[in-house]
């Protein structure tokens, strides 16, 4: 009894389609294609449940590939169907280079920055500073008086 039961739900299990589970093969050829539900993604990492165009396109990329069809091929059908839109290209050097170029040239601006303005120089030593002013000093007294007489 408990084996009848095991070895049925390990058939339904194993009764995925293609776009429930699908195969590397089908999601590297997935991931070079855009799908168009107006998500941003690719076809194999659309996370829209139900999708209405990428869990067809994993189903017919996974029938294609049964057929025997190249990965080119398959892309070419898709783009031929849908338009050049679809087509994902594969990220290129210029993709990974940009960012690194621009962390150099913010750094190099940086430092022509602080070379070019430079810490300031401390003051040079005018003698000792004047506190009290002379001509404050008959308001100085009557603080005095008002504060003795605050407190």
């Amino acid at each position: 009894m408990r084996l009848s039961l095991l070895l049925l739900a390990a058939t339904l299990a194993s009764a995925q389609t293609a776009a429930e589970k699908p195969s590397v093969d089908t999601r590297r050829v997935g991931m070079r294609l855009g799908c168009q539900c107006g998500c941003t993604d690719s076809v194999a990492t659309c996370a829209m449940l139900e999708c209405s165009f990428s869990k067809p396109a994993k189903e017919r990329i996974a029938r294609m590939q049964t057929l025997g069809m190249t990965d080119a091929q398959i892309i070419d059908s898709f783009v031929r169907d849908y338009g050049a839109g679809v087509y994902l290209s594969k990220p290129s050097a210029f993709g990974w280079i940009v960012p690194y170029v621009a962390v150099g040239l913010g750094l190099a601006g940086i430092w022509w920055f602080l070379a070019k303005f430079p810490k300031p120089r401390p003051l040079v030593e005018l003698g000792p500073m004047q506190l009290d002013d002379p001509a404050l000093e008959k308001y100085k007294d009557q603080i005095e008086k008002d504060l003795a007489n605050f407190e």
